[in-house]
């Protein structure tokens, strides 16, 4: 038991020098406790993934034709259907306006054949008002259904034609477009691909192009790890500057490195500030290691370590009772305890490195009363009893 002793002094008694002293009680410990509790634990182990863009790639030339401009630079942020380069027109303009006057042309030849076609119906007409009279004519009557047959067959034929030399327009009008090369997403410009003047074929590539919205996160999670994992599951992840998110499995991708033994997988995320990230931003998922367990856990400031293994300090109706426990994985601030300690356990986790068994215990920091003086006789008691 600790105690607390002035300095003897001398004083005299019945004519001798006799040493005399005053003794203090014992303080009460202050001290901080906390709960032994019951807790799911999902121990996880850190991945370390990156981003990836759903849409990047190469925007190519749908036609072929010298570049005549461009209308971006590299780091340039585009949208939608810009345009990013011209190819020059002149040839496939000249090829527009031939399909045009060709429609024009089918028009007129319709009209043409229209016309006839009337002209052999009227005279198909007349003829037939002339079968029950003696100047019908069966051979000319024959001649005009034919002529009418043949008028009808060139209108259908004209409107044949009116509708290729249209079709041959709206396919000199796509090439023509085809001549602005378009964002086909909105996107960052990463490289051009060409440069003005050179002559590009069809599929050539003129740009690179990457979207910051379909950014989504890419692991490779070891295979024994696959075990607990799951579509759909969500996971704590971190990016490279710290800042924590939520992922959800969006897809386990059925491909193995055979030299890490690891499998992709990919998590969709609701990604903040995207003007700020990158295709290839490191970022850190923690994976489960197995699957969720109960499990009895101590804040780790009641753990002591002593020469002995670890052990806590449990508050026991007041009284600090020392308690070696087996300590497992550590979850947060808190630690598992396999063996020792029970739910609902009082431990000490402030002022535990001033304990000793049995001292007396303030919760929660209360000020103590001042130390009062006992007598000689008291302080012999409590020396006995320590």
């Amino acid at each position: 038991m600790r105690q607390l002793f002035a300095p003897f002094t001398l004083v005299a008694a019945l004519g001798l020098m006799v040493p005399t002293f005053t003794v203090y009680a014992q303080q009460d410990a202050l001290v901080g406790v906390d709960e032994v509790r019951t807790e799911q634990m999902k121990q996880t182990v850190p991945v370390i993934g990156r981003l990836v863009a759903r849409q990047t790639g190469n925007v190519a030339a749908k036609i072929a034709g010298p570049v005549e401009d461009f209308k971006v630079e590299i780091g340039d942020k585009v949208t939608t259907d810009q345009v990013i380069a011209l190819l020059n027109s002149a040839t496939l303009r000249a090829d527009r306006d031939l399909a045009a006057s060709e429609v024009k042309a089918a028009q007129s030849r319709l009209g043409t054949f229209q016309a006839r076609l009337i002209l052999a119906d009227q005279e198909l007409k007349r003829l037939e008002k002339l079968r029950s009279s003696a100047a019908f004519n069966k051979s000319r009557y024959e001649d005009a259904v034919q002529n009418s047959a043949i008028a009808k067959a060139e209108v259908s034929q004209s409107r044949a034609d009116i509708e290729t030399a249209k079709a041959r327009l709206r396919r000199a009008e796509i090439n023509l477009s085809y001549t602005e090369i378009k964002a086909p997403y909105d996107g960052v410009i990463l490289s051009r691909e060409t440069e003005i003047g050179s002559y590009v074929q069809t599929g050539d590539p003129v740009v690179t192009l990457l979207s910051r919205n379909s950014l989504e996160i890419e692991v490779e999670v070891p295979s024994q790890r696959l075990i607990a994992l799951k579509e759909g599951m969500e996971f704590s992840i971190s990016l490279s500057d710290g800042t924590p998110l939520q992922a959800m499995i969006r897809a386990i991708l059925p491909r193995e490195n055979p030299l890490t033994r690891t499998r992709p997988v990919r998590l969709s995320a609701d990604l903040p500030n995207k003007d700020t990230l990158a295709d290839n931003q490191s970022i850190t998922l923690l994976v489960p290691a197995g699957p969720e367990r109960d499990a009895v856990t101590v804040h780790k400031d009641a753990v002591i370590q002593s020469p002995n293994g670890p052990m806590v300090y449990l508050n026991v109706d007041g009284k600090a009772q020392p308690r070696p426990v087996q300590l497992g994985q550590q979850i947060g601030e808190r630690i598992e305890v396999v063996y020792g300690l029970m739910a609902g356990d009082l431990v000490v986790t402030r002022g535990n490195e001033r304990l000793f068994p049995g001292m007396s215990l303030q919760i929660n920091g209360n000020a103590p009363a001042e130390a009062a003086p006992v007598t000689e006789e008291q302080a012999e008691k409590n020396g006995e009893a320590s």
